[in-house]
Formats: C-alpha cells, structure tokens, sequence
C-alpha cells in the first residue's frame, strides 16, 4: 500500500523576524531571571585541599561576613546558641558532638575561638572549620597554592 504525499520541501527564504523575536524573549526572560531575589546568606568558604574531617555526629553553626551567627537555617543570637547547643548536646547524650563552623573567608580567627568557647561552654569539646575544596572553587576564583 502506498500513502499519498502532501508535503512539500520548503525552499523559499527563511524570515529572520521570527528567530530575532524569540532571541529578544529570551535575552529578556535571562535578564529578568538575574534581578530575582535568591533568600539566604551568602558564606564563601575558604578553599583547602587534604584536610581532616571528624569521626563524630556534626552539629553545623554558619558564621557570615558581618559576624552573625546561623544554626540550623535561622538567625540566632550568641546566649541562645549556647542554650539551643546546650539542648543538641542533652538530647544526644551516648554519642560525642563535633561542631562544624561554616565561617566565611571575612570572618575572624577571633571569631571561631570565641565559638568554639562557646560549644565547649554547651558540651561540645571539637570544633572544626568547614572548608570547600579547590576542585569546587568557582571558576571566577584565584586559587592560592
């Protein structure tokens, strides 16, 4: 059985109007998409390569730029991030807390002892600086040997 063929092959000039219009569009849409307001707190940590981690149960605080401190996803004050790692520690009595500072590259070498002070103070007796590794860097970064 043979079907019959209605289609023609297009051999007439193709009209740039379209192809420019959805070129527009598009140039719009990735400009309007940059100008969205992304929530959160941007912490960049610093780049390191072959440094040890810990065994234990990780308790993560974030420390940003300015000096303010974050645990688990809120804004917290220093007396109560003391309290709230006081509980962390009750509630896990069997098994040792580390804590894990996720300090931006701005942040004081002040700063982490004034925390880590403040967890051995809770219970927790680690405190470990989170780094990203070099391989993960953005690649607008200048990386440091």
């Amino acid at each position: 059985m043979k079907f019959p063929r209605n289609i023609r092959i297009f051999r007439g000039q193709l009209d740039a109007a379209p192809f420019a219009a959805v070129l527009f569009l598009l140039v719009i849409f990735l400009m309007l998409g940059s100008l969205v307001y992304t929530p959160g707190t941007h912490i960049q940590l610093p780049l390191a390569d072959g440094l040890v981690g810990t065994e234990k149960r990780q308790v993560a605080v974030a420390v940003d730029a300015n000096g303010r401190f974050y645990f688990q996803n809120q804004s917290i004050e220093e007396n109560e991030l003391k309290t709230r790692l006081r509980q962390v520690v009750l509630d896990s009595p069997s098994e040792p807390l580390a804590l894990v500072v996720q300090a931006d590259k701005a942040v004081t070498y002040e700063m982490f002892t004034r925390l880590a002070v403040l967890a051995q103070e809770a219970g927790i007796s680690e405190a470990v600086c989170a780094t990203l590794p070099r391989s993960l860097a953005a690649p607008g970064q200048h990386l440091v040997p």
